[in-house]
């Protein structure tokens, strides 16, 4: 219940539209109990009695009590249709915006297509329960208090007898509805795998077919596609055994009916009139009963559906998690400071950062070097709160980071990354994102500081092309180049370098390298790089070591010292002499 009425909130906006689809439910309810009572008079007035003149108004009175209920009928679809629309889009933008500002370690732990499929497929389900399922409820029951009311009128003791029944069709129905749920809870289960695959699928196609791996993955989507037929197929049977088992509860009341209320016309005890217009009554009376029984079933995979997306919403987001009296960050005046800072991943039980301390000046390039694992990326991540150190502070100008907005942070940081993200959009909007009222020059200024104005131009519709998902008609350095470009124009005074050349070729690696100078003059900048010779002329190099900061200074430095970073440079400039022997003997 409290899952129903939470629901019930998104209604609430849109109280007009379902007042209106109300009205038209009491209309279209009562036509059906009015129909039952008019058969007592058409058969002992008209047919027994012969009086023209009451068929006369029967024939009046019947195209328009049809029009009446046709025009509600339209009404109540219409106004219902509208406002569950209108929940349901509420409900996804809420769902959507709500998952972007979850935490990085939220996408850690759940797959991009099961949380694509939360917003898609669950979403879908919940309609029902929002907006058709007050219809039914309130269509239905009305219809059905109306039919046992003309049933009660024309003879009360036979009215007890058909509605004894009633009590086990309700247990029926919360019966299986309770199973139902279940069952639709797992199928939502086994179509986010669905979704999940063919996100997977789709976006590493490239190496889908570069590794041959078509019918692998067929036969993967083949088995969990049949799981979810499987699933499917017990929720039918739960579903519609319903109403046969409804059926013939109610043919079971119908026959003592018959038998009961045919012994009183025969006995002259009731006129054929009453007894039909009971009948009428109760026989309209199952269909109703049957309805709430598909409206049950449709509550129950609704509010399943409800569980999951609740289930999302419920997480807290970073801004939620922000402290109320969070102050605006000004701009980095003096230093960065990492404070004796330990970081663990929740879903491990070593830390990965273990007391690093480091101050970096206004201004400075810092480099971050070391073996894989060590901590690099982390530790870079944490400067905009992509993560939240587990102990120790983050102080820019002496403020901590977690005391500050953190909207004002990142407005400070630009990244830059080995696996560029671009949207599937123009060039223009790929380099101005975050910057949409920025004029086409200062785009084309920040193109051309990152020497990519000359083959923009070059491409058919220039800063007009769209250049596909994740980039995919540019080359490795055009994208970089394109990243740079819209780090530029975004003009943070702190930079994140994250492998930013680690996979072109030398010619690209050329061109990118002479484009992030543009970027890093008169920026704090941290450059996290496998390739030693992209970081010789760092202000400062630190060597990250299990979560440790083991050594740091110039390159001239620690190239003089027995440490880690003498064996890495060594390993990658090892003289070609050294190297091709070790090739031939491994190729042999």
């Amino acid at each position: 219940m409290n899952l129903y009425l939470r629901l019930l909130r998104y209604v609430k906006p849109y109280w007009a539209k379902l007042f209106m689809a109300v009205v038209c439910t009491l209309i279209v309810s009562l036509m059906t109990p009015l129909l039952s009572y008019l058969v007592k008079p058409f058969l002992d007035d008209v047919f027994i009695k012969k009086d023209a003149a009451m068929l006369y108004k029967l024939v009046a009175v019947l195209p328009l009590f049809y029009i009446i209920n046709s025009l509600s009928a339209y009404g109540q679809s219409f106004f219902m249709g509208y406002a569950g629309s209108k929940v349901l889009m509420d409900i996804r933008n809420e769902l959507y915006e709500h998952i972007i500002n979850l935490p990085l370690n939220i996408y850690n732990k759940k797959s991009t297509g099961k949380l694509m499929s939360k917003i898609i497929n669950d979403v879908n389900l919940m309609q029902g329960a929002a907006t058709s399922v007050i219809k039914d409820l309130l269509q239905h029951s009305l219809t059905i208090i109306g039919l046992v009311s003309v049933a009660i009128y024309q003879n009360w003791r036979l009215a007890s007898i058909s509605v004894l029944v009633m009590p086990f069709a309700f247990l029926l129905l919360v019966t299986l509805g309770s199973r139902l749920r279940k069952i639709s809870k797992k199928g939502q289960e086994r179509i986010a795998d669905i979704t999940s695959i063919l996100q997977e699928t789709f976006s590493g196609i490239r190496i889908v077919k570069g590794f041959g791996m078509e019918d692998f993955e067929a036969k993967r989507f083949r088995e969990h596609n049949r799981s979810y037929f499987n699933i499917t197929i017990k929720g039918i049977r739960v579903s519609e055994v319903t109403s046969p088992l409804i059926e013939f509860l109610g043919a079971l009341g119908a026959v003592v009916v018959v038998y009961y209320g045919g012994m009183k016309v025969i006995n002259e005890e009731m006129t054929a009139g009453t007894f039909f217009s009971f009948l009428v009554a109760v026989g309209l009376m199952y269909r109703p009963v049957k309805a709430l029984s598909k409206t049950n079933n449709t509550l129950q995979q609704a509010l399943a559906a409800a569980e999951r997306v609740f289930s999302i919403l419920d997480i807290p987001t970073e801004k939620s998690l922000e402290k109320k009296d969070s102050i605006e960050l000004a701009a980095l005046k003096h230093e960065i400071v990492f404070k004796d800072v330990f970081f663990k991943y929740e879903s491990s039980e070593n830390d990965v950062l273990a007391g690093v301390n480091l101050t970096v000046r206004k201004g400075e390039v810092i480099a971050f070097v070391g073996t894989s694992g060590g901590g690099k990326t982390t530790l870079a991540n944490l400067i905009p709160r992509f993560f939240e150190p587990t102990s120790g502070k983050i102080l820019i100008d002496g403020t901590d980071i977690k005391d500050v907005s953190l909207n004002s942070l990142r407005e400070q940081i630009s990244i830059v990354s080995q696996d560029v993200m671009l949207f599937n959009d123009t060039v223009r909007n790929n380099i101005a994102y975050g910057r949409f009222d920025v004029s086409l020059e200062k785009v084309i200024d920040a193109a051309k500081a990152a020497y990519a104005h000359q083959f923009i131009i070059k491409i058919p519709e220039g800063y007009d092309t769209i250049i596909g998902e994740r980039g995919v008609r540019l080359s490795g350095g055009e994208k970089q180049r394109v990243a740079i470009a819209r780090a530029i124009l975004k003009d943070s005074p702190i930079l994140i370098l994250d492998e930013a050349t680690s996979s072109l070729d030398t010619e690209s690696e050329f061109m990118v390298q002479k484009a992030l100078e543009n970027l890093m003059k008169n920026r704090t900048t941290f450059v996290i790089a496998h390739r030693l010779s992209t970081i010789q002329h760092a202000d400062r190099i630190a060597v990250v070591e299990n979560g440790r900061i083991n050594e740091i200074g110039r390159h001239e430095e620690l190239l003089k010292n027995s440490g880690l970073y003498q064996k890495l440079y060594k390993m990658q400039f090892r003289d070609e002499k050294e190297i091709q022997p070790n090739l031939a003997v491994s190729e042999g």
